[in-house]
């Protein structure tokens, strides 16, 4: 059992800023990638920020230089910085993992989201 926690979400003004924080517990070997995606209504899920195998980051375009990516290793929390904030940027933000975990004697390659945390931006 592996599980993905978001928390921070909140209503915020258009250039204000959050915080939103992603832990992630259960039995797990090892995590290979973290990253953020988030959905508006009716619009499909988008990547905004991942931080794959070896240390570098990616960042949407409409994003990048307002959000950051970072990453807790020891506690497997993963957050993301979100600054500047516009009303594009309300949708559900979610949590992604690409990980290693344990099941009874084995381990498996797998990977899970969490459920999601909502992100407002209105004046």
């Amino acid at each position: 059992q592996v599980q993905l926690v978001e928390s921070g979400g909140s209503l915020v003004h258009p250039g204000g800023s959050l915080r939103l924080s992603c832990a992630a517990s259960g039995s797990i070997l090892s995590i290979y990638d973290l990253g953020w995606y988030r959905q508006a209504p009716g619009k499909r899920r988008e990547l905004v920020a991942t931080m794959p195998g070896g240390g570098s980051t990616y960042y949407a375009d409409s994003v990048r230089g307002r959000f950051a990516i970072s990453r807790d290793a020891a506690n497997h929390t993963v957050y993301l910085q979100m600054n500047s904030l516009m009303p594009e940027d309300t949708a559900v933000y979610y949590c992604y993992a690409d990980l290693r975990y344990y099941s009874g004697s084995s381990n498996y390659r797998g990977n899970d989201w969490g459920q999601g945390t909502q992100v407002t931006v209105s004046s």
